[in-house]
This record gives structure tokens, C-alpha cells and sequence, in this order.
């Protein structure tokens, strides 16, 4: 099959086609649930599933790049084209997406000579190897060579972050070479220059909006006279971050401007689709002279929640889409109502196991856990650290740490104590201990660089947390840390040891000691401290962790780590996918860095994403 551009529309094989394509990040849902989410897509009515491709998450270090499990994109792409479905790539090298550091691995700029998405020949070589890498995935998965990718879109929304169109250029020529044939595109928000500023006359141009489609469809048309209208990023929620409310839109209105694109001729790339979560420590941050980290969560307000369950869009934007195309019946579990549930087999192709209820039950209760092994994080920490020693603080970047924890410790002699400094900046949260005692938090939000220290005779130490790193505007790339140094009284600190803590995945010796503690009683928790728990399970089940009386942290299930929990919100409950769990005994481990008034964790059955505006 062919796929082009024509004068008015995309043309499949000669015949004019339109694009209905929803947003699926692969990298943000388990691997064993990629099926579920492809199919529901086509059940809305959907003929094609967008998604980035994170290369930070594939590339952790420069000597590494993986293709396997969660990050195995070819099966990804495999189970797309036995829906019959088409297929969307965006691999950046860019790619924003409330990532951290927008998808570009923190190694890149490591060493500061670099440069930051620009006709620079260290960034442009290394975007060259990935592109290799990538090749034999998306190559052979081209509609000309039977495969459902239809479009590679060239950078992401360039406009709003340059203008160098010499470095888009040489971005595409590189696409190119690695034997991509499908037509490119840019995207950028139809507003002032970007949509100019953003692309080349051998990108097509699309557009990024989620309201006011029929006045944005006008602009993208004055920057580009020809061709199908489309908007790739039609946002139909928002992201949460922590401390801010759980954003939410209007089903309907979100349907509204869906139809007026539709009515246009346009074609759509409906973002999310399926939002799903952040795991691990893989959410962005925004800094616009402000720090704000992203939540944990990101169900995007979407058509499918963060469980992969139907919502109010879902059913609103396919009344709206069997307007235009053709649409699949819809099975009774997918009605409003219904549990949202689908029986899809390995294939993951309509037909080929049926779709229908799942031949499981529901628990019908919620299951409390009780964290009864507690162990503090300095008992740990020999299962968690690798000790080396500096003159200065170094950065996480410099200690081979994309993300997570670095503990940094020196020995004082201030018998009437001091105010500690830094020099430029914490990136982005460290919790300040002496002698074992907390003496207090710096925070990057709150532009703290500055905090009294009590008398100290011993040793000194600061947990420093990557709260996420920049993923939109001119910070990204920066290093993270204790930046510009450390002085006491005005005088440096010069000699220190430092260690990033392994967990994501966290350590197996850490695990083995938190099995073999005998239980404990009491409730409080005085951080930093670990705490873990076993529960039973008849069914291994979608679920969501609520800590509630815990302040922050993290929390793992059978050694998968859910993400951050914070008790600022908007979200109270984690998500723990189905595939996650298992029948019988499982394990919860917490790590919570101040204190918690409970030892009891829930697994709830229904989520809790926190207030909303309205």
C-alpha cells in the first residue's frame, strides 16, 4: 500500500483518507495491556494510534539502547497493524510529552559542550546513532513494506523553541537516511510565527490545539495554502502537576470542537487517547521562573482513564466520529455502565479471540495493608549506595544518575552550627541531617538555597531528589543537584562523599533485608525510613494505592515502582496495573522521607486524582 499527500487530502492508495488517530505513549502502560488500550481505540472509531518515542527511556546510558519488554516498540507497532489500524511516530529527537527532560537522555548534555535541539555536531551525532537504532523497528513497519506506520513526524513543535531551519534540515535528511520513506510532518500551535518557524516546505504542516478549531484550521491553512488539514495534538484534557488541581474539560465541548474539526475536512490526532502513568521517576517538570513538578498520574482527563476504562468522551467523541467514518458496534462492557473491560488475547486482533467480558470477577472489597517490616533508610543504605569521593558536591549527571535520590555526606566541626548555602541552586529538593537528625528541607519551588544548621560535631547529609527534570523551554538539558557548591559560614565544603540510590528498579538487597525483618507494632513512621507489607489476592486486578497519613515518597508492588506519592496532591492513589499483581501473595514497599501517622496502605478499587476546579 501507498500512503501520500495530495492537494486536498492524504491519499491511501490513490483515495482521498482521513486520519482519526488517538494518542497512545507506549511507555506509560504496562506492555501487558497495550492490546486493551489498541482495541478500545478502534471500538471509538479510531483508524490510527499516535504515539512519541522516548529516547531517554531506551537509552539510560550511552552504551545502551533497549528494545525489550516495556520498551519493545515493534510489538507495539505489531499489535497496531492486527487491529488493521494505522500508526503515527514521533521519535523527536524531542519530544516534550511531560517527560522528563522531554524525552532527550540526561548523558547527552552531561559534559556541558553539547547542544540543546540546534545544528550543534555532539547533539546531531548522537541523534544520528538513535535514529540507527531505531531503523530496524520502524523501517520495516512502513505501509509500503506492509507495515501501519503512515507518518514520522520530524522534532515536535519546534516553532514555540526556535527558528533553525538548517538544523531541521539536517534532522530530516538524517530521517531519511535511515530509510524512512512515509511522508514527515511538523506539528506546532497555530498561533503568531511558530507554524513557520516550526517546520520546511518538505515537512507538512499540522497543528496543535484543543479548542477554537474551526479560527486554528484557518491560520494552519494561511501557513500552508495546500494540502490536508489535520491537527496531530487536539488536546482533549490536561496534565496534573503536584500541588495544583486535577484538570478536568468538558465532554461536551471537547465533542464540539471535534465536530467542527471533523466538519472541515480535517483529520485529528485526538492527545491522549489513553494518558496512563508515569512510573517510576519518568514524569517532567515545568519551569517558567516557578518549578513545577508533574504528577505521577497522567490520565489526561482522556477518553480512556488512566485504567484504561471508558469515559464520558469516550462516548462523546464516538457519537461525534460515526458522524463522519464507519464504527465498530460496541460491546456491551463498553457501554456507559459497563465494567470496560475486554477479553483480548496475545494477538490483540479483533476476531481472532472475540471481545467480550473477561471470564474473571471483581473483588468486591478493598484490601488494607499493613506495613509491619520497617527499616530506616540508613540501614540500607549499604544495599543501596556505591560510595565515591569529591572535592565538591557532584552533579546526579556527573555520578551517572539519570533520576531519583543522591545521598551526599561530609563530616563538620560546628559546635555552635552555621547556616549552610548553595551556590546557585538545589534541583530540586534535599532534606538537610545532622548526626542522623532532620534539621529541615530546601526546596527548588520555593527558591531556598539557605538553611540554619544546629550545633554539628559529626557528620552532615543531604538527600537530594530529582523531582523531575525540565521537559519544555530553554532549561532543558540542565544538570541536577546541589549546583554552584556548598559553604557553611561563607566558607566552601570541600571534601564529600556521594551515592545515588538504586531504586528504580529498587536493589534486590535492600528487598532481602526488608523480607527477612521480623514485624514491628506501632503506627507512626519517622522518615527517612522504608516500610513494607504483604497482601493476599484472590484475582490480580487493576487497583490503586492510597496512602493516606503519609506525606511523600515512593512505593513499589512485587519490586515494580509505582512513582512518587506526595500528600500536597492532587492525586491520593497510585495506580497499580492488573499485570502488576498476581493471585495470592504480593509485596508493597513504601519509602517515605519524613513521616507517616498510619502504617496502612489500601488497594482501592476506584481512583481519587483530587479536586478540580470546577
Amino acid at each position: 500500500m501507498r500512503f501520500a499527500i495530495g492537494d486536498t487530502d492524504f491519499l491511501l492508495d490513490g483515495e482521498p483518507h482521513r486520519i482519526l488517530s488517538g494518542a497512545i505513549h507506549y511507555f506509560r502502560v504496562h506492555p501487558d495491556l497495550w492490546a486493551d488500550r489498541i482495541r478500545k481505540a478502534k471500538l471509538m472509531g479510531l483508524n490510527t494510534i499516535e504515539t512519541y518515542v522516548a529516547w531517554n527511556a531506551h537509552a539510560p546510558s550511552p552504551a545502551s539502547f533497549s528494545l525489550e519488554d516495556g520498551l519493545d516498540l515493534g510489538r507495539f507497532l505489531d499489535l497496531v497493524a492486527a487491529e488493521g489500524m494505522h500508526a503515527i511516530v514521533r521519535p523527536g529527537p524531542y519530544i516534550c510529552a511531560e517527560w522528563t527532560n522531554g524525552g532527550l537522555p540526561y548523558w547527552l548534555f552531561a559534559d556541558g559542550t553539547v547542544g540543546v535541539r540546534r545544528d550543534e555536531p555532539g547533539f546531531l551525532a548522537a541523534v544520528q546513532g538513535y535514529l540507527e537504532h531505531l531503523a530496524p523497528v520502524l523501517v520495516p513497519r512502513q505501509i509500503d513494506q506492509g507495515g501501519p506506520i503512515v507518518l514520522v513526524q520530524v522534532e515536535n513543535e519546534y516553532g514555540a523553541y526556535g527558528s533553525d531551519p538548517v538544523y531541521l534540515q539536517k534532522l530530516e535528511a538524517m530521517h531519511r537516511a535511515i530509510g524512512l520513506t512515509v511522508p514527515f510532518t511538523s506539528v506546532d500551535q497555530p498561533m503568531g510565527t511558530m507554524l513557520e518557524d516550526g517546520s520546511l516546505p518538505s515537512l507538512h504542516k499540522t497543528g496543535s490545539f484543543g479548542s477554537r478549531s474551526t479560527s486554528r484550521l484557518a491560520r494552519l491553512r494561511e501557513a500552508q495554502p495546500t494540502g490536508p488539514l489535520m491537527c496531530s495534538e487536539f488536546w482533549d484534557g490536561w496534565f496534573d502537576s503536584w500541588g495544583e488541581h486535577h484538570h478536568t474539560t468538558s465532554a461536551a465541548d471537547s465533542a464540539s470542537d471535534l465536530d467542527d474539526l471533523l466538519a472541515a475536512g480535517g483529520s485529528v490526532n485526538i492527545y491522549m487517547f489513553h494518558g496512563g502513568t508515569n512510573f517510576g521517576f519518568t514524569n517532567g517538570a515545568n519551569d517558567k521562573g516557578v518549578y513545577r513538578p508533574i504528577a505521577t498520574s497522567y490520565d489526561y482527563d482522556a477518553p480512556l482513564d488512566e485504567a484504561g476504562r471508558p469515559t464520558a468522551k469516550f462516548h462523546a467523541f464516538r457519537a461525534v466520529i460515526e458522524r463522519y467514518a464507519p464504527v465498530p458496534p460496541l460491546p456491551a462492557s463498553m457501554e456507559p455502565g459497563g465494567s470496560g473491560r475486554l477479553g483480548v488475547g496475545a494477538v490483540g486482533a479483533v476476531g481472532s479471540v472475540g471481545v467480550g467480558l473477561e471470564a474473571r470477577v471483581d473483588p468486591a472489597t478493598d484490601v488494607a495493608v499493613r506495613l509491619d517490616r520497617v527499616a530506616s533508610l540508613r540501614s540500607l543504605l549499604p544495599a543501596l549506595t556505591e560510595w565515591s569521593t569529591h572535592d565538591a558536591p557532584p552533579t546526579f549527571d556527573a555520578l551517572g544518575a539519570a533520576s531519583g535520590f543522591v545521598l551526599y555526606r561530609t563530616e563538620v566541626d560546628l559546635p555552635n552550627g552555621g547556616v549552610l548555602t548553595v551556590g546557585e541552586e538545589v534541583r530540586d529538593r534535599a532534606i538537610v541531617t545532622a548526626d542522623g537528625v532532620v534539621v529541615g528541607v530546601l526546596e527548588r519551588e520555593h527558591h531556598d538555597r539557605a538553611i540554619a544548621l544546629p550545633p554539628v560535631v559529626g557528620t552532615l547529609e543531604l538527600l537530594v531528589e530529582d523531582q523531575g527534570r525540565v521537559d519544555y523551554g530553554p532549561r532543558i538539558g540542565e544538570p541536577k543537584g546541589l549546583i554552584g557548591g556548598v559553604a557553611i559560614g561563607g566558607v566552601p565544603v570541600a571534601r564529600w562523599s556521594a551515592s545515588p540510590l538504586e531504586l528504580d528498579p529498587i536493589a534486590p538487597g535492600a528487598l532481602a533485608v526488608l523480607d527477612a525483618l521480623e514485624p514491628s507494632t506501632g503506627e507512626a513512621l519517622g522518615g527517612p525510613v522504608f516500610a513494607a507489607g504483604s497482601f493476599d489476592l484472590a484475582v490480580a486486578d487493576d487497583r490503586y494505592l492510597s496512602l493516606d497519613g503519609f506525606r511523600k515518597g515512593v512505593a513499589w508492588v512485587n519490586g515494580f515502582c509505582l512513582g512518587r506519592y506526595w500528600s500536597r496532591g492532587p492525586q491520593t492513589t497510585l495506580a497499580i496495573p492488573g499485570p502488576v499483581l498476581r493471585a495470592g501473595r504480593n509485596e508493597l514497599v513504601v519509602f517515605e522521607l519524613h513521616a507517616a501517622a498510619s502504617r496502612t496502605a489500601c488497594l482501592l478499587l476506584e481512583p481519587a486524582l483530587g479536586h478540580t476546579e470546577a
